[in-house]
């Protein structure tokens, strides 16, 4: 089938960034959030509560959250597709201005939760339709106890627009302005974008290929890096102010919180992967071996493996889509007939050319119940997993939608255990399709690669983040300092296996700038290992497994992911063996790489 491999902008608001019914959105909302606050000024909260003025309150800033959330998802994805348009930012600057008058008024509602008596508040959730999200508004009153003042946490989300927000943008603004040199085989010389740069680094058979754009890479990110520095330091030091302000203790409490989990979870996680890579480390030391190197380069872990005749598999993207679709339904027709209707639908943004932002992710148009695609497809089996992993988060929000929406708020972690599983079949269907071992063979280097990004590259993101805080919170971190702290974390992670690494990778990582959340990097690693924990239990019985997924995919709004783990999984997350279970499931997969390639070369 014909898919289209652009966004439909124009169904969403007409226009562009100059849309005329985006501004009246904006209108509506700053009317909207008049009547917010007129109601929370009539509410009383500190005396005998009544259900009905509460559930207005719910109910207004359902309607303003979500009208903030579809504007800025708008401009944001405009912005992103089209990098060029210099409206996007005054647009979003208009939506930021909103937001923070909407945070304004939050704060005061969460105050307002906090000075409930418990007696009342119990009162309170006896109502029906309130004890159905007792679990996120009693979330929403225990964070609530860390605010400051009603002033205070109005200043605070005033400043922010400038603050952190603004140092966040700061970083998209300059990446959108780098343009990577590459000079081809002929001798013709091109400006890649950032985005072309990276996935031609990454994926090009030819090594002189991806030495010479690492080369250049590299020398790109040292030029623009004292500015990266600043960004990246200011950043999190207003982080680490706000932090410290609403009496956290750590600089990873704040991400623990937000995505529900305990540090003996992260802990029991890192000390499995810690103590399960060598096999992963053994990969890379036999992909060496194929490509006749004593030690890979950075710029070549990601590499495609081709032996003998063999062309690296490639697809088209109407046949990535078909290909997803089909092996989606082997698993069941709910995941796979919503991805088709997304794909037929114009979700997905995919197309390969210039001026686009590197990287891929899915997003959600809240008052349209709907998910949208951002990626660049390429033709790489890496690019049809890359379709497959966030065609997960959108069917992952898909089957909450008529939750109620304080249900829907799940966490980062659990929203990569989605996109994890859906990535999973997509890989296994394509390493069952090999038609040759040395196919075969080209392919597990795919799968396997996505390991090794899980185990060893995050690994590495998060013990240099971790670092960096610890000495941020003592003064400001030179650029120097930085690539020393990222060049030892990537040694520890990868087991000092590779003959180069990437000392300016904080500032290549767009993760690390993003000013949502803190540490975004770990949730991949947990959703990685507790999908391949949910493909284990598939594998076991997959008759109706769909259902059963979908039902704990469902409760990972409404609650702790120990408790979801254990309710719909029968594990515990705070020990090692979890963890270690699923790591060992692609050590099969190294295992038989290694077995092949050792009869076929």
């Amino acid at each position: 089938m014909k898919y289209v491999d652009t966004w439909d902008l124009e169904a969403i608001f007409p226009g562009g960034t100059k849309s005329e019914e985006l501004q009246t959105k904006l209108a509506t909302i700053r009317e909207e959030l008049k009547d917010y606050k007129r109601l929370l000024e009539e509410w009383k909260s500190d005396k005998a509560v009544s259900a009905a003025p509460f559930k207005m309150i719910l109910e207004k800033q359902e309607t303003i959250g979500k009208g903030l959330g579809q504007s800025a998802t708008f401009v944001q994805m405009w912005h992103d597709a089209y990098m060029n348009d210099e409206h996007a930012n005054v647009v979003m600057g208009q939506i930021m201005d909103l937001f923070s008058e909407g945070q304004k008024l939050s704060n005061t509602f969460t105050k307002k939760l906090v000075a409930i008596p418990n007696t009342e508040w119990q009162k309170l959730l006896e109502d029906k339709a309130l004890n159905e999200t007792a679990f996120a508004l009693n979330e929403i009153r225990d964070q609530g106890k860390r605010l400051l003042s009603e002033e205070e946490e109005k200043l605070i989300a005033e400043l922010n627009k400038d603050g952190l927000a603004a140092w966040s943008k700061l970083y998209d603004t300059v990446v959108s302005i780098m343009t990577i040199p590459f000079t081809d085989q002929d001798g013709k010389a091109t400006a890649l974008s950032v985005g072309q740069a990276m996935n031609r680094m990454y994926s090009d058979p030819d090594p002189e290929v991806r030495k010479q754009l690492f080369e250049n890479w590299e020398a790109a990110w040292t030029k623009y890096a004292p500015i990266f520095a600043d960004t990246i330091n200011h950043l999190d030091g207003y982080r680490i102010t706000l932090q410290n302000a609403h009496g956290r203790n750590g600089h990873l409490d704040e991400p623990l919180e937000y995505n529900r989990m305990t540090g003996e979870t992260l802990d029991a996680m890192w000390s499995a992967v810690a103590n399960n890579k060598q096999p992963f480390i053994d990969f890379l030391s036999q992909k060496a071996s194929l490509f006749g190197m004593e030690k890979l380069g950075w710029q070549d872990v990601d590499a495609p493996v081709a032996l003998g005749d063999v062309k690296p598999t490639r697809f088209t993207y109407d046949e990535a889509c078909d290909f997803v679709i089909e092996n989606f339904a082997s698993f069941g027709p709910k995941l796979a007939d919503f991805s088709k209707h997304a794909l037929e639908n114009r979700w997905v943004e995919a197309e390969d050319r210039s001026n686009k932002r590197p990287g891929g992710y899915c997003t959600g148009l809240p008052e349209f119940g709907e998910s949208r695609i951002f990626m660049t497809f390429t033709g790489s089996p890496s690019d049809t997993s890359t379709l497959a992993h966030e065609l997960g988060h959108a069917f992952h929000s898909h089957v909450l939608k008529d939750l109620p929406t304080l249900n829907r708020r799940y966490a980062m972690n659990v929203a990569e255990t989605a996109s994890t599983f859906a990535e999973t079949i997509i890989g296994n269907a394509t390493v069952a399709n090999a038609k040759s071992k040395e196919e075969k063979i080209g392919l597990l280097n795919s799968k396997i690669e996505n390991a090794t990004a899980m185990f060893l590259n995050i690994h590495a993101r998060f013990l240099f983040e971790n670092s960096f805080y610890e000495e941020r919170a003592k003064g400001i971190v030179s650029e120097k300092r930085l690539n020393e702290l990222m060049v030892q974390a990537q040694k520890e992670a990868y087991g000092d296996s590779l003959s180069s690494y990437h000392p300016h990778f904080w500032c290549s990582k767009l993760h690390f700038f993003m000013d949502s959340v803190p540490f975004y990097n770990f949730p991949y690693t947990f959703g990685y290992l507790f999908s391949l924990g949910i493909y284990a239990e598939y594998l076991k019985k997959p008759e109706g497994f769909e259902d059963k997924y979908i039902a704990l995919l469902q409760d990972t709004g409404s609650m702790k992911v120990e408790e979801l783990a254990e309710k719909h999984l029968g594990v515990d997350l705070t020990k090692q063996d979890f963890w270690a279970a699923g790591i060992q499931l692609m050590k099969k997969d190294v295992e038989e790489f290694i077995r092949l390639t050792n009869e076929v070369r």
